[in-house]
C-alpha cells in the first residue's frame, strides 16, 4: 500500500522538520518527505490541508488494566482509545493481576496487543516478584520477552538493600528503572496534598517532602551504582529542583510529568470531586508553575497521560475511599496543546515531549518520521474544539477532571505501520 499525505504541516522534532510538506508511505514505512520517490503512484491520498502531521505519540504511562482487571477496561477498549488519541506506542506498568513478573505473561500481553493492531505495547516489567519488594525478578528473561524497563509502579521497596541490589542488577545490563518517588510512610493513607485544601476538607495529606526524600535516596544510590533512572510523575517544586541539580552534576536521569499536573492544583478537588483524586495528588499553584517551567527548560523530559481507567462504582465513593486515577489517552493531545499555548512553547517543542523524547526514554525506535522508519503517524487539527463527555471517549474509563469541559485539538487520523487505525472502518 502506497499512501500520500499531502498539504499537511509536518512537524518532526528529531529531524528538525517544521514546514508544509507532502509525506509518502510505502509498505508501512516512511518513503520520503517533500519530493515523491521515483515512480511513486499512491493507492490512497490523505488531504491534510490545515492539519498538523507528526510522528505517532509515545505515551510513557498508560494502564491497560489487562490481565486481571477487565471490569475496569479491556485491552481492545484502551487500545482503541490510544488510536483515537493519536498514541501509537505506549508503556504499561506491571501492576496487573497477575503482576507482569514472568516472561510468559509479558509475551501474552504483547501478542494480544499485536492482534488488535492499534498501538505498540511496551510493557514495564516488575522489579521484584509480585511487586512485594523482596525478591528481584529475572530481568534478563523479562527483557527478552519484550520489557522496555522495570518498575515497582506504586508499590515501594522498603528495604534499601533490596533497592541497592536491584539498581546494581539493572546497571550491569544497562536497564532503565522507572521510579515513582514517594516515601511510603509519609504518604501512608494520604489522598490529597498536605496543605490548605486537605485541611479544610478533612482529608489525610501527603506532604511534598514525601517526594523529595525519596528522590534524594534514589539519586544517591543511582550515583553509586551508575544506574539509568527515570523518575515518573514528578509533582512538586522540590522534586523539579532536585532533578535539575542532579542533571547539572552529571547523574544520568530523566523524568516525566502527568499532563493533569500541568493544569490542575489542589483547589480543583473542589467539594470532594473524586475525578480529581489522582496519584500523586494534585499539588499547589507553586508546584504547578514549577512543573510547567521544568518541562519548558528541559528538566522534565516527557509528558505522559498517566492513563488509569477507573470504573464508575469506584469513583462514586467518598473522595478518601474512591480509587485514584483518570482517563488520559484521548486528552494527551488537547492538554499538551493547552500547556504549549499557556506557556508560550513552540508547537515543535511540545510535540517532542510526547514523541521522540518519550521514545528515547523507553529506548525504542519510534517518535520520528525518518525515511525508512515505521509509518506511525498522527494527523490532528490544532484548532478543533470538542467537549469531553462519556460518549466522546472510547476508553472504558469515563472519569476525568475535564469531564463536560471543552478542549481544543482533535486527532483526525492515526496510522500504525501505514495502516489507518483511526478513524476505524466501523466509525
Amino acid at each position: 500500500m502506497k499512501i500520500c499525505i499531502k498539504n499537511g504541516h509536518v512537524i518532526d522534532p528529531k529531524n528538525n522538520i517544521d514546514a508544509k510538506q507532502d509525506l509518502y508511505i510505502d509498505a508501512g514505512q516512511i518513503a520520503s518527505i517533500g519530493e515523491a520517490p521515483k515512480n511513486f503512484m499512491a493507492n490512497e491520498t490523505i488531504d491534510a490541508n490545515g492539519l498538523i502531521v507528526t510522528p505517532g505519540f509515545v505515551d510513557i504511562s498508560a494502564r491497560l488494566r489487562e490481565p486481571g482487571n477487565e471490569y475496569k477496561a479491556t485491552l481492545e477498549s484502551e487500545l482503541s482509545a490510544a488510536a483515537a488519541g493519536g498514541v501509537t506506542s505506549l508503556a504499561c506498568p506491571p501492576d496487573t493481576d497477575p503482576v507482569l513478573d514472568e516472561p510468559g505473561l509479558v509475551e501474552m500481553l504483547k501478542l494480544r496487543g499485536w492482534r488488535h493492531n492499534l498501538a505498540r505495547i511496551y510493557p514495564l516489567g516488575a522489579l521484584t516478584q509480585k511487586l512485594e519488594g523482596k525478591t528481584l525478578t529475572e530481568m534478563c528473561e523479562l527483557t527478552e520477552a519484550g520489557c522496555a524497563g522495570f518498575t515497582q509502579a506504586n508499590h515501594p521497596i522498603i528495604d534499601t538493600q533490596v533497592l541497592w541490589r536491584a539498581f546494581e542488577y539493572a546497571a550491569t545490563f544497562g536497564y532503565t528503572i522507572f521510579f515513582h518517588p514517594e516515601e511510603p510512610f509519609l504518604a501512608r493513607d494520604g489522598v490529597a496534598h498536605d496543605g490548605e485544601v486537605a485541611s479544610r476538607l478533612g482529608l489525610k495529606g501527603i506532604p511534598s517532602a514525601a517526594e523529595a526524600l525519596r528522590i534524594g535516596t534514589v539519586l544517591r544510590i543511582a550515583q553509586e551504582t551508575k544506574t539509568k533512572i527515570h523518575f515518573c510523575r514528578i509533582s512538586t517544586a522540590e522534586g523539579v529542583e532536585l532533578i535539575r541539580e542532579a542533571k547539572k552534576s552529571g547523574i544520568t536521569i530523566t523524568a516525566d510529568v502527568s499532563i493533569y499536573h500541568l493544569h490542575l492544583t489542589e483547589h480543583d478537588i473542589g467539594y470532594f470531586d473524586s475525578n480529581a483524586h489522582l496519584k500523586p495528588p494534585l499539588r499547589t499553584l507553586r508546584d504547578k508553575e514549577a512543573l510547567c517551567l521544568g518541562v519548558k527548560d528541559g528538566t522534565i523530559d516527557a509528558i505522559c497521560s498517566d492513563h488509569a481507567p477507573v470504573d464508575n462504582d469506584a469513583k462514586l465513593l467518598p473522595f478518601a475511599e474512591a480509587e485514584a486515577g483518570a482517563t488520559g489517552l484521548e486528552l494527551l493531545l488537547p492538554l499538551t496543546l493547552k500547556w504549549s499555548n499557556n506557556n508560550k512553547v513552540a508547537l515543535r517543542d511540545a510535540v517532542a515531549k510526547i514523541t521522540i523524547q518519550s521514545a528515547e526514554i523507553l529506548g525504542i525506535n519510534s517518535g520520528h518520521l525518518s525515511v525508512g522508519a515505521n509509518a506511525d503517524i498522527t494527523i490532528f487539527d490544532p484548532e478543533a474544539a470538542w467537549t469531553v463527555t462519556p460518549n466522546s471517549l472510547k476508553s472504558e474509563g469515563k472519569n476525568t477532571p475535564f469531564l463536560n469541559m471543552e478542549v481544543t485539538g482533535k486527532v483526525i487520523y492515526t496510522l500504525l505501520n501505514g495502516q489507518l487505525t483511526y478513524p476505524s472502518k466501523s466509525n
